[in-house]
């Protein structure tokens, strides 16, 4: 799978930058050798900050993987750009070969230019001077300027490059700054009236790892504990790789606090990071994972289901039986699930408020539009068979530290008695 990965996706796009940022916007061939090392050096770097951190481990390779996902963040928007400005350089190209083929009139029957004595043998068309105030014309069939051609060239790349550097410098001041703290109400048609303006502070996709801090933790902690919730969700992703390795990053969660806990349930990223250590260390922090299980707080209950990856690989998916099953259907359900797709089960047992990350929004724009063709919500409030899913965009990032039209957040839940 991933060696297909490579050869269906990594080598042609690293060609095909190879061709327009190198090859059509050099002249020598030392240039281009130069340039096509360049490339092949950042398509290893790519793929080694895949690799490299699974070998030796998350906190011991950050210098890789931040030249390989760097790259990667440029390379995507370079590519968008480039692609972009496919459409105007054919039709630059093919409007100047056009002019440089135009047929040039024939002396014979040409005005005479002034200062040219009458009877005098006429210049040949290729040296004839143009009439004042109008270009000269090249002689009929001659090849395109390749002048222009490199002009075009390399005011493309030149475009291409300040634009993919700057919406990724852009990107990872966003990704790296303060999460956004959003606030949205939910109305739940069950919720008693003694329940109206319960509070969840809801956080996903923390994504300590390779390239974040203890700093990172630190401050998502003070959001939280700044919203003064009832309780508080966390619905997955919080990690990228062994308690060995991020246990002193993880370490200030312990400081969370709500009048009625913290609970986390599982994500994709947890079972490639060691599941079951990390649930254990999750609930040391005082923090209680819902594996498959409900609980009853107050009017409300809650419920919380495994990853859909536990299944994939062997360590437990989720159970909405299990969690949902024989439950009081008079009270109602805010279920936590990592994925937003989980809600399709959701709703075949009447959940009414499912509470989500996974999607990071996107993270980068466009990649919001890819998202939608798998979840069903990639952010913010949204109703699937009934039952309504918020999504938050997370707080962290993966891969490149970098967010662009979709910040890092964390919501406020206020639900709502109708």
């Amino acid at each position: 799978m991933f060696f297909s990965m490579v050869l269906v996706v990594v080598g042609p796009i690293h060609w095909y930058l190879y061709k327009r940022l190198v090859k059509d916007t050099t002249t020598t061939r030392r240039g281009r050798r130069i340039g096509a090392v360049a490339i092949i050096a950042l398509a290893v770097a790519l793929l080694a900050a895949f690799i490299v951190p699974r070998v030796i481990g998350a906190k011991a390779s950050w210098v890789i993987p931040m030249v390989g996902y760097m790259w990667l963040a440029v390379l995507f928007y370079l590519l968008v750009t480039l692609l972009v400005l496919e459409i105007p350089r054919v039709i630059a190209n093919r409007t100047w070969a056009r002019r440089a083929t135009a047929p040039v009139a024939d002396p014979a029957t040409a005005p005479v230019a002034v200062g040219v004595t009458a009877g005098a043998e006429p210049m040949p068309a290729e040296t004839a001077p143009a009439e004042p105030g109008l270009p000269s014309a090249p002689a009929p069939d001659g090849p395109a300027d390749p002048s222009r051609r490199l002009l075009i060239a390399r005011s493309a790349a030149i475009f291409a490059g300040l634009t993919a550097t700057g919406i990724t410098a852009y990107g990872v001041k966003t990704a790296l700054g303060d999460p956004v703290l959003k606030r949205v109400q939910i109305p739940l048609a069950k919720l008693p009236r003694s329940m109206d303006g319960y509070k969840i502070a809801l956080v996903s996709d923390i994504h300590l790892g390779p390239l974040t801090g203890v700093e990172h933790s630190r401050r998502i902690v003070r959001s939280i504990n700044g919203m003064n919730a009832d309780l508080i969700a966390v619905a997955g992703d919080m990690v990228d790789g062994t308690v060995a390795e991020l246990g002193e990053e993880a370490a200030p969660l312990a400081e969370l606090r709500s009048r009625d806990g913290a609970y986390f349930v599982t994500g994709n990223h947890e079972y490639f990071s060691g599941a079951e250590e990390w649930l254990v260390e999750v609930e040391r922090l005082g923090i209680r994972p819902l594996q498959n299980e409900r609980l009853e707080i107050r009017g409300l209950t809650l419920a919380g289901v495994n990853d859909v990856s536990g299944g994939d690989l062997g360590e437990g998916g989720p159970d909405f039986g299990k969690a949902l099953g024989d439950r009081d259907p008079s009270k109602p359900v805010v279920l936590l699930a990592h994925q937003p797709i989980q809600a399709f089960e959701a709703a075949k047992h009447g959940v009414d408020l499912q509470l989500s990350g996974h999607t990071h929004g996107g993270q980068m724009v466009p990649f919001n539009l890819i998202a939608a063709l798998q979840q069903p919500v990639i952010s913010g409030l949204g109703e699937v068979d009934g039952t309504q899913v918020y999504v938050t965009n997370g707080a962290g990032f993966w891969g490149p530290p970098v967010r662009v039209g979709a910040p890092p957040d964390i919501t406020l839940v206020e639900l709502r008695a109708m």
